[in-house]
């Protein structure tokens, strides 16, 4: 059995169609199991005892001769089974193309005619996995008798990459005897960040309740936003923030992250990696997301978020998805941290 997963998307994407490859690697303990994705997403793919090659097509359909190139050699793999995740007409192409007798995705209508096996994007999540992995899995239907009912995420960190990370962390005066919270102060894009000014505000509540040190995850080109968070906060708050401390790379920011007692901030990427590790963390959607697709494993103690539609559902319904991701910033200054100051706490008081 050799199988092709193809999800090209962003990381969050990336690793949590991961869970595939555990459930697959279960059920044909043999097969040769291959992973379509972007270049970037590597880092969260790395040393996965399930997955034996991953491949890169980072160009677009328009560039014919590339992408008609890169059919070959798809259609030279002869997969048995190819599991389209990310469901666009490239990787639809794609799923043809490989001439595999199952071919499995989302059901659009544009892409119905590429595959052989299709199934519907809404579902209503039966466990405490969430939608997000729930959907993925069904994929695995014309494929796997028994379909686990829920699959974690998995990042796979060396021994070495953790050892770098804990020297680091002491090189740097962070002590283990309290507590160290990596904070997600930035989100993929400005519609997706909560509002530097209402952050820091949380990050003065937790400085104030806990003798916490923070992180801050941020790439170089970051700083200057990072910093401007930073100079918001309160002294006291400043003085709790190691903000030399970053990942350079992804790795790093994993090995890092390892090392935490939870991750606090925006919703997204970051939130997924650290459920993967196993940290605790607590997410802030932006308005704009529905909380419903992407708050996997919520148990309301070592996994919690948050989303204005928990407090105000009435400018939800008031609003037509198109228009609430298109008014996202100005609902976002809506999202005042009072609103789940007492989640807040709960959910650090361990630290306490």
């Amino acid at each position: 059995m050799k199988i092709l997963v193809i999800q090209q998307k962003m990381i969050g994407d990336v690793l949590t169609s991961s869970i595939l490859f555990e459930a697959l690697r279960n059920e044909y303990p043999k097969a040769k199991l291959h992973y379509l994705v972007y270049p970037h997403t590597n880092p969260v793919l790395e040393h996965n005892p399930n997955i034996d090659k991953i491949l890169h097509c980072d160009f677009k359909i328009k560039k014919a001769i590339q992408f008609s190139a890169f059919l070959n050699q798809i259609k030279k793999e002869e997969y048995d089974a190819v599991i389209d995740v990310y469901a666009k007409l490239g990787s639809a192409i794609t799923s043809k193309y490989s001439k595999a007798g199952i071919r499995v995705s989302f059901n659009k209508w544009y892409t119905k005619p590429f595959h052989t096996h299709h199934y519907s994007r809404e579902i209503l999540s039966q466990t405490n996995a969430g939608p997000a992995i729930e959907k993925r899995l069904r994929l695995l239907k014309p494929i796997i008798k028994n379909i686990p009912k829920e699959i974690k995420p998995k990042i796979y960190l060396t021994v070495n990459e953790k050892i770098r990370a804990k020297k680091h962390l002491e090189a740097e005066g962070i002590v283990s005897s309290k507590p160290l919270f990596m904070i997600s102060v930035l989100g993929s894009k400005e519609s997706k960040t909560f509002p530097f000014i209402y952050l820091a505000e949380i990050l003065d509540l937790i400085a104030a309740k806990t003798d916490a040190q923070l992180l801050f995850n941020y790439i170089p080109k970051q700083k200057e936003d990072a910093l401007k968070i930073y100079e918001l906060c309160n002294n006291h708050t400043q003085e709790s923030i190691f903000l030399k401390v970053f990942g350079h790379d992804l790795r790093e920011f994993l090995a890092l992250t390892s090392h935490c007692d939870a991750l606090i901030g925006n919703e997204g990427g970051a939130i997924n990696m650290a459920k993967a590790l196993d940290i605790p963390t607590f997410a802030i959607f932006s308005p704009g997301v529905p909380k419903e697709n992407w708050s996997m494993y919520e148990n309301g103690t070592s996994n919690v978020s948050v989303h204005l539609n928990d407090y105000h559902p009435d400018l939800f319904i008031k609003y037509s998805s198109k228009e609430i991701k298109q008014k996202s910033q100005e609902l976002y200054n809506l999202f005042q941290p009072s609103y789940f100051k007492a989640k807040l706490l709960k959910f650090i008081n361990p630290f306490s």
